[in-house]
C-alpha cells in the first residue's frame, strides 16, 4: 500500500475545488478525451487552504447577487468537500507568515489556485480622486467580501460612468439600476442594500474603447439589461448606433441583441447609455470626481468632451498578484508555468503547480477552470509516478494543522458550516436567502459559536 500523496491547494475558489475533485476522483474516474477513466492510482489527501474563513472564492464574493443559479455551483464543491481525504483550512495567509518554501517542505506537492486578486488601472490623470474606484472593489462591496465591506461609495449623483464592456460592467450597471425591491430577494450585502436604497443614480454610461462587435460581454449579461423596468437603453456613438440598427438576422449575435434592446427600450425614467469607440482621457474634479474627459477613437481631430459624473468605476480587467516566494511574470500577471508546473527560469520548481487565473490569466467562465485544473493535476500525477516529487520530510495532517494553528486561528469545514447556518438563519428571518457576515471578526465569531445541533465534520 502506497503512502498517501499529501497535496495542499492554495485557494478554495472554483479552480482550487476542481483540482481537489480531480485528485479525489470518484469511482467513475475523470472525464477526459471524451470518456471517463481512472487516473489516480494511489491514496491522496488534500488540504484546501484559503486566506478567508470561508470557501468558494468568486462564487461567494464575485458572482452577482441576482444570479442565484451560478451560486448553485457551490453544491458541486460541497460534494467534493465531503469526499474522503478532503480537508478545508481557512483563515490562513500564504506568502506572509507561511511561505511557499515551508509548504513545499510540509507537503508532497502544492497547487496554487489563488486567482487574480489585483486590478488593472486606466492610467489616466485624476484616477486616484475619491469617487473613482475599480469595479472589482464595487463588486466585492456589494457581495460583502471582507476586503471591501468597509468601503464607502457615494451614490448621491445622477450619473455613474463605467469604463469597460465586459460581464463585470454589465453586472455593475444592472445592480446600480435594479429596483431595491428586487435586490431584497437576493443575498446582496446589507450595507450595499441600504446604500442602493438611497441612490440618486438615474443614468449609467458604459464606455467601450472599441466598437460594439468587439465588446467583451456575453450574451446573457447583455440581454439582462433589457429586463430592467423603466430603463431606456441607448447606443450613443453615431457610427456604432448605425451599425447596430443595420444588423441583420443572420449577422453577429451581439449586434442583433443590441438592436433589439435599443429598439424595444427607448423610454424610461432611467437610462443605460452604451458609448463605443470612446477613450477616457482624464478624471476631472478637485476634492472628488466631478466628470470624465473622453474622446472619440474614430475622430480625426483632437476634440473631446466632458461627461459629468460623480462616480467612476473602472472595469478593465483583473490581474494576478505576485505571491512572495514564487516566480512571477510581471508583464502578464501570472505565475510562469508549463503544463501547470511552476517554472523557475527554464526549469520546473519541484512539487509546485498552478491552476486557474493565476496560471492562464483572468479569462474564461467558471467551467473553464475544470479542464485547467484537470491538466495541472495530470502533470502532478505524472511527476508523482516518475518519482519527481520532493517527498522527503512530508508531514502528516495532524502535524500540519499544529503548525498552521500556531500562526493562525484556522477554520475548518465544520466552522464554515456554522457560518453558513448562521447566515441562512438570519436570511430566513429577513425573508432573504441569507444575510452575509461581512467582516473577519463576525465570520470568526459565527464559526466558533457552539451549536446544539450536530454539524458533521468533513475530515479531521
Amino acid at each position: 500500500m502506497l503512502d498517501p500523496l499529501r497535496v495542499a491547494i492554495i485557494g478554495s475558489g472554483p479552480s482550487g475545488l476542481y483540482a481537489a475533485g480531480h485528485l479525489l476522483e470518484t469511482p467513475a474516474g475523470t472525464f477526459a478525451d471524451g470518456r471517463l477513466s481512472l487516473r489516480v492510482r494511489r491514496p491522496v489527501e488534500v488540504d484546501v487552504i484559503d486566506r478567508l474563513p470561508t470557501p468558494w472564492g468568486l462564487i461567494r464574493g464575485g458572482v452577482a447577487p441576482d444570479h442565484p443559479d451560478k451560486k448553485k455551483m457551490s453544491r458541486i464543491y460541497d460534494a467534493i468537500a465531503h469526499r474522503p481525504g478532503f480537508r478545508f483550512i481557512g483563515n490562513v495567509r500564504v506568502g506572509e507568515t507561511i511561505t511557499p518554501a515551508q509548504l513545499s517542505s510540509w507537503y508532497d506537492a502544492v497547487i496554487y489556485a489563488v486567482g487574480a486578486d489585483g486590478e488593472r488601472r486606466l492610467g489616466i490623470p485624476g484616477e486616484a480622486l475619491p469617487g473613482s474606484h475599480s469595479a472589482r472593489s464595487f463588486v466585492g462591496w456589494y457581495n460583502g467580501h471582507p476586503d471591501f465591506s468597509a468601503l464607502q461609495f457615494d451614490l448621491r449623483t445622477p450619473r455613474a460612468v463605467i469604463v469597460g464592456t465586459g460581464n463585470v460592467s454589465m453586472d455593475v450597471a444592472r445592480i446600480l439600476l435594479k429596483p431595491v425591491s428586487e435586490l431584497r430577494k437576493t443575498d446582496i450585502a446589507a450595507h450595499a442594500l441600504e446604500a442602493l436604497s438611497r441612490s440618486e443614480i438615474r443614468e449609467v454610461v458604459v464606455l467601450g474603447r472599441r466598437g460594439p462587435q468587439d465588446a467583451a460581454f456575453n450574451f446573457p449579461e447583455l440581454e439582462e439589461l433589457g429586463e430592467l423596468p423603466d430603463t431606456a437603453i441607448v447606443v450613443e456613438d453615431q457610427a456604432a448606433a448605425q451599425s447596430v440598427l443595420e444588423a441583420t438576422e443572420d449577422g453577429d449575435l451581439k449586434m442583433r441583441i443590441l438592436r433589439t434592446l435599443i429598439t424595444r427600450h427607448r423610454s424610461g425614467s432611467r437610462r443605460i447609455v452604451l458609448r463605443f469607440n470612446t477613450l477616457p482621457i482624464a478624471v476631472l474634479g478637485t476634492q472628488t470626481v466631478e466628470g470624465l474627459r473622453v474622446a472619440s477613437r474614430l475622430a480625426n481631430d483632437s476634440s473631446n468632451e466632458v461627461l459629468e459624473a460623480g462616480l467612476l468605476l473602472a472595469a478593465v480587467g483583473y490581474r494576478g498578484q505576485a505571491l512572495p516566494g514564487l516566480p512571477f511574470d510581471e508583464a502578464n500577471g501570472v505565475v510562469p508555468s508549463r503544463d501547470g508546473r511552476v517554472m523557475q527560469g527554464d526549469a520546473p520548481l519541484p512539487g509546485a503547480y498552478v491552476t486557474g487565473w493565476i496560471r492562464r490569466g483572468p479569462r474564461g467562465i467558471i467551467g473553464s477552470n475544470k479542464k485547467c485544473a484537470r491538466d495541472s493535476v495530470a502533470s502532478l500525477l505524472a511527476d508523482a509516478d516518475a518519482g519527481l516529487l520532493p517527498r522527503a520530510g512530508t508531514l502528516d495532517g495532524r502535524e500540519v494543522l499544529v503548525k498552521l494553528r500556531a500562526k493562525f486561528p484556522a477554520t475548518s469545514y465544520a466552522d464554515w458550516q456554522r457560518i453558513d447556518q448562521a447566515e441562512r438563519r438570519a436570511g430566513a428571518e429577513a425573508d432573504r436567502p441569507r444575510v452575509k457576515l461581512t467582516t473577519i471578526d463576525a465570520l470568526m465569531n459565527a464559526a466558533r459559536v457552539a451549536d446544539t445541533r450536530a454539524v458533521e465534520t468533513v475530515a479531521p
